[in-house]
């Protein structure tokens, strides 16, 4: 249920990035996947970051909240 908090930053930050920086890397012969590590991924990672804390707090919350309501001797329903 988090994939769309990952996928939206992501998405949002790959959009902007400039397409002529990998046509460029390619003229020079540079390899697909050293391409993405140097160029893609450098430009990408503020979306990273973002997907990774859009989704990181929300799971935590889902693990710490029912632990805070009664821990392991109550019975607690889970979201469905």
């Amino acid at each position: 249920s988090y994939l769309p908090f990952m996928v939206l930053p992501l998405y949002a930050s790959l959009e902007k990035m400039d397409y002529s920086l990998i046509e460029a890397a390619k003229d020079l012969g540079c390899p697909p996947t050293s391409a993405f590590w140097k160029i893609t991924f450098p430009l990408s990672l503020p979306g990273v970051i973002a997907g990774c804390l859009l989704v990181f707090i929300p799971a935590v919350g889902e693990f710490i909240i029912p632990d805070l309501l009664g821990g392991s001797e109550t019975l607690m329903i889970g979201k469905t």
